[in-house]
């Protein structure tokens, strides 16, 4: 039996526009069948959800779900961690935690930064996520362990593993072959895969070549850390006598199909030939103001680039960065003109990515699959096409998150979680939290042994 969700402001995409449409979504077997028209000064704002077939959305705003570009599920239980070792450049926090964070994870611990950041992900919206893993301890079968805690909650997500030359020869091949075991073995309908890989200054020219054959031959994209710091182009320019984006477009690395992250540290020349090979921009600015690696500079972006928004594992709310990256804009000299139409672009940039990965993504119109979120906002005033973008910017990306339905299925509704029992979960989540500080530890113990 299906489900209708009434009085709603239903938020459809037709031609790169949004027109809000007040009425009723009908949905049968996990698709919209219909969108019903509603007069808007007859809706009731009494009628109860007591009803398991009909919802009643009280006027609130209906939208696609959040993607989340960027992930770094392997970071979430690193809250609280005490780091030993200086943090005073990007490099040193890279050594002093993450690379040692990493290299701290089992399976177990895995599985429980999965399950922390689904729970997290679902309440902001999130049910499309694209994660850039690294475990190279425990690199065989990680990504299936992340995937299964995806699949298990009716979430999707494109996955990858971080491969660097950084912890020498055999870890380098161990990335590589988590990487391939992935794609050939665990990928379908809901979960897809990019070939992962760190900043150019840890990666190998033999490393590369292998990576380049392998998506030429199996059609896939990268997902790579890019000049999130200054330090990426100066170590591999001394090592390897070329800029980073460089390396890239040497090795045929670039297609619309990849994710280049961060891209901070790039000039106007290097962004037009982004352009050239379609590939996406995905933006994590309290990540980049975090490490103190500085932000993108919009004015030299070309406005045909495609950005796309993340989080770096910062937080699970991409909708956050999106409305600092307006405000960003704004900062910097844009005219409001100009930065409500950069957010508008990266709006629809990242429906048109992420269906290279999804093509029934939904766009909420009719015979689309039954993906989208129920915003906590009423619009307070009038709300059509015309001003659709201001009570997006203004309103509804500072609003919670009030349902989530995915295939036609309740994830959250009124704002709890459904099939998950949450205390439980963060009491599990715990428990190998504290593991984790404990193995930690003995990382960086045994590191400065080693030094």
């Amino acid at each position: 039996m299906g489900i209708t969700i009434s009085n709603a402001w239903i938020c459809s995409i037709k031609n790169r526009t949004i027109k809000p449409v007040f009425g009723n979504l009908i949905i049968e077997k996990g698709k919209i069948t219909s969108i019903q028209k509603v007069d808007f000064s007859t809706y009731l704002k009494g009628e109860s959800n007591k009803n398991k077939n009909s919802f009643n959305a009280g006027g609130r705003v209906v939208t696609i779900p959040n993607v989340n570009f960027h992930e770094h599920i392997y970071s979430r239980l690193s809250k609280g961690l005490q780091v030993s070792g200086t943090s005073d450049s990007f490099y040193h926090i890279l050594a002093n935690l993450w690379w040692k964070l990493d290299r701290s994870l089992n399976l177990k611990m895995i599985e429980a930064s999965a399950r922390m950041t689904v729970i997290e992900s679902i309440r902001n919206g999130v049910t499309y996520i694209i994660d850039h893993h690294s475990s190279p301890v425990y690199s065989k079968g990680s990504l299936k362990q992340i995937a299964d805690v995806v699949r298990q909650h009716d979430l999707r997500g494109v996955l990858c593993f971080e491969t660097t030359d950084r912890n020498g020869k055999v870890f380098s091949i161990n990335s590589l072959n988590e990487n391939t075991r992935f794609f050939e073995n665990e990928t379908n309908s809901n979960i897809k895969s990019m070939f992962g890989l760190h900043a150019s200054f840890t990666l190998e020219d033999s490393t590369l070549k292998k990576v380049s054959d392998y998506i030429s031959k199996n059609d896939m994209g990268i997902h790579i850390h890019l000049s999130e710091d200054a330090t990426d182009k100066m170590l591999s320019k001394k090592k390897f006598g070329k800029l980073p984006l460089q390396r890239l477009i040497d090795y045929d690395l670039l297609n619309p199909q990849s994710i280049l992250s961060h891209s901070i540290h790039l000039t106007k020349d290097e962004y037009k030939k982004i352009v050239k090979y379609g590939s996406a921009i995905a933006l994590n600015p309290e990540s980049n103001m975090n490490n103190s690696v500085g932000i993108n500079n919009f004015k030299l972006i070309p406005g045909e680039l495609p950005l796309l928004c993340g989080t770096d594992g910062m937080h699970a709310n991409p909708a956050k960065s999106l409305k600092l990256i307006f405000l960003l804009m704004r900062h910097s000299g844009f005219s409001f003109e100009e930065a409500f139409n950069r957010i508008i672009n990266i709006y629809f940039n990242q429906v048109d990515f992420i269906k290279q990965y999804f093509p029934d993504f939904s766009t909420l119109n009719e015979n689309d699959r039954a993906d989208f979120i129920i915003h906590d906002y009423i619009p307070p005033t009038p709300f059509s096409e015309n001003n659709f973008w201001g009570h997006y910017i203004y309103g509804i990306l500072d609003s919670q998150i009030h349902s989530v339905v995915q295939n036609g299925n309740f994830l959250m509704k009124e704002k709890k979680l459904t099939g998950i029992d949450e205390s439980g979960a963060y009491k599990d989540i715990f428990d190998t939290g504290k593991k984790l500080f404990q193995q930690f530890k003995k990382t960086e113990k045994a590191d400065r042994k080693k030094s």
